[in-house]
């Protein structure tokens, strides 16, 4: 546990960096898993990217249990089944967050474009919905899962 602010604890260089290198890899399942389903299995994108997000969601959370945050989840913040429970209705408003910028830019701003088969404006709307999600779910995820600044 730490004995600093929640500021203090919210810019740890180290921390911030853990908690994006493990984003990395949940943007990298979330998005395999849209391309695939929209790309493969001809899945709407709205559907496909809610499974990516699931499928991300999972992923990171044991990452960042196992990882980013493991001294604080060894604090007492709960079982593992509670602190995924919390995660998840923490990352409730990222997901959305997320999800409403992942449809405004793909269905608002579209611009078709391909590349190789892929449609390279779903990755754009995806990215971007991407990484305003990530910084709501950071700011979350240290405050309420794993209270940073207890």
């Amino acid at each position: 546990m730490s004995d600093g602010s929640t500021f203090e604890e919210l810019v740890s260089g180290v921390r911030f960096g853990q908690f994006v290198s493990v984003g990395v890899v949940g943007a990298v399942c979330d998005t395999t898993v849209l391309v695939v389903l929209t790309e493969v299995f001809g899945v709407l994108p709205e559907l496909a990217t809610l499974a990516g997000i699931e499928t991300a969601i999972l992923v990171m959370f044991l990452l960042n249990d196992n990882w980013t945050f493991a001294a604080a989840a060894d604090d007492g913040t709960g079982s593992l089944v509670r602190r995924l429970a919390r995660s998840h209705a923490v990352r409730a408003v990222g997901s959305l967050t997320q999800f409403v910028v992942f449809v405004t830019v793909y269905r608002f701003a579209f611009v078709p474009a391909s590349f190789a088969s892929v449609d390279v404006w779903l990755l754009v709307a995806k990215g971007t919905g991407i990484g305003l999600g990530m910084v709501v779910n950071y700011v979350f995820e240290s405050v309420f899962t794993w209270q940073v600044h207890r």
